[in-house]
């Protein structure tokens, strides 16, 4: 998923210290304002430099509960309930996982307590990329597959956030279920961009490749363009990967 919108706070704004919608705590909490990317993201989506190294200001979190947000300052009526709750201070006290992951994980609890199934499986995804950039595949497996299952117990998946699911499996070593779920997403004829990047994840996944590769792989743009692929660029009424496709294709 690409980096998530800025909070709004403001540097000495009346906003400046945003107070935890679930305990009432301020606390600082810098704005983000990610500078456009540079690079392609990778086929999971993950943006490319210099988004890809912001993680740490990616969510907001409140240093008394816990909670963690895009901004603290919002939270869903259910929130409070699933932040207060065991399984939520149990993940908070666990000095196993690193605490960039924590914060993601966090994120992902709420939403996933609050019904937001999809958005709790990018946040799981989010906290596997801290865990690539730790070098801890053995989390990074383990919270792509979380990511999977909560995408597939949440609505019917398109066709881009199957291709998704299929790149998560492969990075999680899932070999049989990135395979068969990637043959079902071909024989339904999803869109050119779609089929391209499906190509690649096919050929990655009989290789027995379980490597980060880029959406350049798949939809290489010409020499004379760079490598973009920003959040803005996926505009309405036209798919990411198609939108992708005629940008690489300059045209």
């Amino acid at each position: 998923m690409p980096a998530p919108s800025p909070a709004n706070s403001r540097p000495g704004g009346a906003d400046a210290l945003p107070r935890c919608a679930v305990c009432g705590t301020g606390s600082r909490q810098p704005p983000f304002r990610p500078d456009p990317p540079e690079q392609a993201p990778d086929l999971d989506l993950r943006p490319g430099e210099p988004v890809r190294s912001t993680m740490a200001r990616w969510l907001q979190q409140c240093p008394n509960c816990g909670y963690a947000a895009p901004n603290i300052g919002r939270a869903h009526p259910a929130a409070a309930q699933a932040v207060l709750a065991a399984p939520f201070r149990a993940l908070m006290a666990d000095a196993s996982y690193p605490a960039l992951a924590r914060r993601f994980l966090a994120w992902s609890h709420v939403l996933e307590e609050t019904g937001a199934l999809h958005a709790a499986a990018e946040a799981s995804l989010q906290a596997a990329w801290v865990a690539d950039d730790l070098s801890r595949p053995d989390l990074a497996r383990t919270w792509r597959l979380e990511a999977v299952a909560l995408w597939r117990s949440g609505p019917p998946l398109d066709a881009e956030q199957t291709v998704r699911v299929v790149d998560a499996l492969r990075r999680a070593e899932a070999w049989d279920d990135a395979e068969a779920t990637a043959a079902a997403l071909a024989k339904s004829n999803p869109p050119e961009a779609v089929a391209q990047v499906l190509a690649l994840e096919r050929r990655l996944i009989g290789a027995g490749d379980s490597g980060r590769h880029t959406v350049a792989s798949a939809l290489p743009p010409p020499a004379r363009r760079p490598h973009v692929a920003h959040q803005r660029i996926a505009g309405r009424g036209e798919p990411f990967f198609a939108r992708l496709k005629r940008w690489f294709r300059g045209g």
